[in-house]
């Protein structure tokens, strides 16, 4: 039976989830997080940076910011995991912090990381969050964790895409207006490329379509209109999706919660 607890910080880019998934199946998607997880039972399977990876009990998954991932139970007994979503502004902060000066931003090479230590640390911290731990707690916890998944897993430098002009152009007309219907031959004039170069660049570029591109930042652009309390339908039209089912269809698909559920955990 599958089921979800989650939790969002109303003042902080800071959110966490604890999940037991036997018949959900994770749509493509990314976050604009890092993404630090810890699998507690079971074995989930996914896909990022165009390979399979597992995790099985105790050990960690590390996303970086918009890394394109699946997922879904590797059997018919699922998985059971925790996750912290924690923004790169956020990090920087607490990197800053440890540091005494300012830091860039880390780079996780590998999405799946054995690494008893930071399995518990991600416990630790993430039972603060969804507990009744004091705020003093658990910001010194935040701390230990970034700390730590950067000094046990990080690699040096900062991912940066492989973007052309052509691609980068069409970036910024979906970003500037995802809610419009934007057709392939128009997103094409804009970028100044064919429909196919366009295409096979975008997913090389994004490890996504444009078409699920345009998606993820409706989806997101709605994750911050239900968090200041905006009205599901109202989020649905203001976003771009046909209406308030569709919303919570893909809601469901790339968050594995419904938007109801999500604007309640704040």
């Amino acid at each position: 039976m599958d089921w979800s607890r989650y939790w969002r910080s109303p003042d902080r880019p800071l959110e966490a989830m604890h999940a037991h998934f036997e018949r959900h199946v994770y749509h493509r998607h990314s976050h604009e997080t890092y993404s630090f997880g810890v699998t507690e039972d079971g074995y989930q399977a996914f896909r990022c940076r165009g390979g399979a990876h597992t995790s099985a009990a105790g050990m960690v998954i590390a996303f970086n910011p918009d890394d394109p991932h699946d997922g879904h139970a590797a059997d018919e007994l699922g998985f059971t995991y925790r996750i912290v979503h924690i923004g790169p502004e956020l990090v920087s902060d607490v990197l800053a912090d440890i540091a005494g000066r300012t830091a860039g931003l880390p780079l996780f090479g590998s999405p799946v990381v054995s690494d008893p230590v930071l399995a518990r640390n991600l416990r630790g911290l993430h039972a603060a969050l969804l507990g009744t731990a004091p705020a003093l707690r658990r910001d010194e916890l935040l701390t230990a964790t970034v700390g730590a998944m950067v000094h046990r897993a990080a690699s040096k430098g900062v991912r940066v895409p492989s973007v052309t002009g052509a691609v980068e152009r069409a970036r910024r007309r979906l970003e500037e207006s995802f809610p419009d219907d934007i057709g392939a031959d128009e997103l094409a004039e804009a970028a100044g490329c064919s429909r196919f170069a366009l295409y096979r660049g975008f997913r090389r570029a994004y490890g996504m379509a444009p078409s699920d591109y345009q998606r993820q930042l409706r989806l997101r652009a709605a994750r911050r209109l239900l968090a200041g309390g905006g009205a599901i339908g109202d989020v649905a039209a203001r976003t771009g999706f046909a209406d308030q089912s569709h919303l919570t269809r893909w809601f469901i698909r790339c968050y594995g919660m419904t938007p109801g559920r999500f604007q309640r955990s704040g």
